[in-house]
């Protein structure tokens, strides 16, 4: 278990941190949920002197561990950097991480322990749509605050739900970047290659629905296994189909593999793929076979001190002394732990859940310098940045 005290008065503005029939069944439970008022689950109150207590299921070990490690430790220096200032209306924030391996039994155990300590105020950044999926019975029942769930599966992003809130755009919202692009070059043979597993398949259907709008038919439809047996033969079968390009909708060691075998197969093959591969681990491991990806991403370039948020993201990692390269999914945590601390804020200095949900939902057009969020509901993002990237010969991502 990590635990990170935090603590900032933020004067004005929150962080300059400087802060289907099975499937409708699942809907219909959530949509029931949903519309229970949050005066139901008897929200918290935070003490007015001790830590604002907040707390996170995330992958910090595991197939997906360097994706959790580097979201987790963005957030922790934000926090870091508000809690030197004073904390947040003079309180600190206390973020507690609890490994979850990137396994849903493990996730959900420990957010039913979440729930259960009365001293969390709310719930922090978890990560994986399988293990978001899981929780979020539990979650909406108890109505604690549901911040910034990591994911970007519409499957797990219920409706009216007042106390779930989504900042990172869909996978929806890349797939269609990506394929609008592919459409507006010329590129009309299109292979598709997705993880067999809820994320695959929810970046399957957004790439299908995206390709529909744009008149684009596949020249070939793979999944992968999680455990990347089959990565070779999906390659293979793609690399007969004779495509101009392949959209990817895999993380983790199934990315690695397929591409090592693709590259072995049609070389300069041109390959986009969603923000969830860009791990640092992932392109290292892929070496040279990664040097020209297309990836979207969801957040500005984590080196582009030019972006105010960025600026800021830089010495808040900087000064918390982290070991681990700066990166998207480290700003990401970064600017969840922004948002939050704002949010915080404006529900005053002993704030309730219920006061914290309301101050939420009002955040409207809030820029933090280059990356605005404005929330309205909880199966819409908060925000809609999406931007292309390339992997340059030395791994970097490059514009």
């Amino acid at each position: 278990m990590t635990t990170t005290l935090l603590s900032t008065p933020l004067h004005g503005h929150a962080a300059t941190c400087d802060p289907q029939a099975n499937q409708l069944t699942r809907r219909s439970v959530l949509g029931a949920l949903a519309a229970l008022p949050v005066a139901f689950h008897a929200p918290l109150r935070a003490d007015n002197t001790a830590p604002v207590k907040i707390a996170q299921s995330t992958a910090l070990s595991g197939p997906l561990g360097e994706l959790g490690q580097a979201m987790h430790q963005g957030a922790k220096a934000c926090f870091a950097a508000i809690n030197a200032k004073g904390g947040v209306n003079g309180r600190l924030i206390e973020l507690v991480a609890v490994d979850d391996g990137y396994d849903v039994k493990r996730s959900l155990a420990n957010v039913k322990g979440f729930i259960e300590d009365r001293n969390n105020f709310a719930l922090f950044n978890c990560m994986g749509t399988p293990m978001i999926e899981a929780m979020l019975p539990q979650v909406m029942e108890s109505g604690i605050p549901f911040f910034a769930p990591f994911s970007g599966a519409l499957s797990v992003r219920p409706k009216n739900a007042r106390n779930v809130f989504n900042i990172r755009a869909s996978y929806a919202d890349e797939a269609e970047q990506l394929v609008q692009h592919l459409a507006t070059i010329g590129v009309k043979r299109i292979a598709i290659v997705y993880q067999n597993n809820t994320f695959g398949k929810e970046v399957f259907d957004a790439t299908q629905r995206s390709m529909t709008r744009h008149k684009l038919d596949a020249t070939a439809i793979v999944t992968v296994e999680n455990n990347s047996s089959d990565a070779g033969a999906a390659a293979a079968k793609i690399a007969t189909s004779n495509p101009e390009a392949v959209l990817v909708g895999l993380a983790g060691k199934p990315t690695i593999d397929f591409v090592k075998a693709m590259r072995m197969h049609r070389k300069g093959l041109p390959l986009y793929a969603l923000s969830i591969m860009g791990a640092a681990a992932t392109i290292k491991a892929m070496g040279d076979d990664a040097t020209g990806i297309a990836i979207s991403q969801v957040v500005p370039l984590p080196n582009a001190t030019v972006v105010p948020v960025v600026r800021d993201f830089q010495q808040a990692w900087k000064a918390a002394g982290v070991t681990l390269a700066p990166s998207h999914l480290a700003l990401e945590g970064y600017i969840n732990a922004r948002v939050f601390a704002e949010a915080l804020r404006l529900a005053g200095r002993n704030p309730t859940r219920s006061g914290f949900i309301d101050s939420t939902w009002n955040l409207k057009r809030y820029d933090l310098g280059g990356f605005e969020v404005s929330f309205s509901d909880s199966a819409t993002n908060a925000s809609r940045f999406v931007e292309l990237t390339m992997v340059a010969r030395d791994g970097r991502f490059i514009r």
